[in-house]
């Protein structure tokens, strides 16, 4: 029986081969990808070398920019099928702008056949928004959790298949919400989920790899030491302990891996991912990290054009009260109670604007410097200017919220509920934009 091959190509991207068929998962061909993600370990692409390949399928787990990207998608045959989970057809339909011709949206356990390969979507916990893939091929079982999180019922579906061949497991928990709101930030050694053990062991795996996180920030960003909690020996580590039959197996980009009923074993590399410097690098974690002050991160940023800033502060004047009126309050907001929000905006010079309002519920207004806020947000302006035309994802917008009682939700955050709210694909729409503009 030909054994199956399966490649890294970064994050949560795999190539996966068996007899004749290829296929790709959640493909990323850039670095940085979304913007501010960096490779870790480092790595370049040989895009020439990409343009010539000739995949059966490729297969995306859900919407997220660092695994649905339109640059990483352009530089694949416009006649790739592309098999897509996501419940939005927006996405369906800029996939299909940017040219590709065979474009389909997944059902969670319909099965799809790929040449010699079978590919079965499995349900998430977050099922409005994530999948898992289930890859069948001579009889072997691989399960790719992507960076889900199991749902009850799957785990209770997938133990059928046990014992697994090979998991790809996400490996590491991000503290997005501890670098948004850092006073709020509980320190203390990282935990891997409680919940993995029990998962784990009724999977049953043969090999497992700690998948869907080989990224940083700038290497200048105080979120290198604050956003990654885990590292790959803690990993290896406490799996190891919990699976004792089981090999926990690193896969850095472009390494290979051939799979057998018995065995595991090198395979040749992706020749079109490109290592650079030392691979077997760790994340390093410091609870006690003091961030550093906003006006430091905007000083990294380069200054914005006077068409840009005046895009940011057109909306701080007034778009961000009009977006904010048309949206509903969450139930049992902490803006439900009358309160002044401070929004601070800093350039990359040091310099800052602040703006005040006054917030009831779905009512806001410009307030005076007399009143005190309670709640304040600052961002540099080059952020939120990416974040309004650029399609910039959260976690790397260096935002910070202070002043929020620890029973608040973080994300009810004015800015956030703006800037985000009902902004599905911005990232993919701002790409698309780019790319057209390209070609003209």
């Amino acid at each position: 029986m030909s054994p199956l091959k399966i490649s890294r190509i970064l994050h949560a991207g795999y190539v996966f081969e068996y007899e004749g068929t290829q296929v790709l998962f959640d493909p990323i061909f850039e670095n940085p990808f979304s913007r501010n993600c960096h490779a870790y370990p480092a790595v370049r692409f040989d895009h020439g070398q990409i343009r010539k390949l000739t995949p059966d399928a490729v297969f995306i787990s859900h919407f997220h920019d660092d695994h649905c990207s339109m640059e990483s998608l352009d530089l694949l045959p416009r006649a790739t099928p592309i098999y897509l989970y996501c419940l939005f057809d927006e996405l369906f339909a800029m996939i299909r702008e940017l040219g590709f011709t065979d474009v389909r949206a997944l059902a969670v356990d319909a099965p799809v056949l790929v040449g010699a390969m079978e590919i079965i979507p499995r349900r998430a916990l977050d099922a409005d928004v994530d999948s898992m893939f289930h890859i069948r091929a001579g009889g072997l079982n691989v399960l790719n959790v992507v960076d889900s999180w199991m749902d009850p019922q799957t785990l209770e579906q997938l133990t059928a298949c046990a014992p697994w061949d090979m998991v790809l497991w996400p490996f590491q928990t991000m503290r997005e919400i501890d670098v948004i709101a850092p006073s709020r930030a509980e320190g203390g050694q990282p935990q891997l989920p409680e919940e993995w053990p029990e998962q784990l062991r009724a999977l049953k795996p043969r090999y497992v790899v700690p998948s869907s996180c080989q990224f940083v920030q700038e290497p200048w960003s105080w979120y290198n030491h604050a956003l990654f909690p885990i590292t790959y020996k803690q990993f290896e580590r406490e799996v190891g302990a919990w699976l004792p039959d089981a090999r926990v197996v690193r896969l850095n980009p472009s390494v290979a891996m051939a799979l057998t009923a018995d065995a595991l074993t090198p395979a040749a590399p992706l020749p079109w991912v490109l290592p650079v410097g030392e691979q077997d690098v760790d994340y390093q974690y410091d609870a006690d990290i003091t961030p550093p002050p906003t006006s430091g991160i905007a000083s990294h940023f380069a200054p914005l054009t006077d068409e840009q800033t005046a895009l940011v502060l057109d909306y701080c004047g007034a778009g961000l009260i009009d977006k904010y009126q048309q949206m509903e309050l969450p139930p049992d907001s902490y803006f439900e109670t009358p309160c002044v929000w401070q929004l601070s905006v800093y350039d990359h010079a040091g310099g800052v604007r602040q703006y005040r309002y006054r917030i009831h519920g779905d009512s806001i207004a410009a307030a005076g410097d007399e009143e005190a806020p309670s709640w304040m947000t600052e961002i540099p302006i080059a952020k939120l200017y990416a974040g309004l035309a650029l399609g910039e994802s959260l976690t790397s917008m260096y935002m910070r919220i202070s002043g929020a009682p620890a029973d608040a939700d973080i994300v009810d955050d004015p800015l956030i509920r703006c800037l985000f709210n009902d902004a599905f694909g911005a990232y993919q729409a701002a790409q698309l934009r780019r790319l057209k503009e390209k070609q003209c």
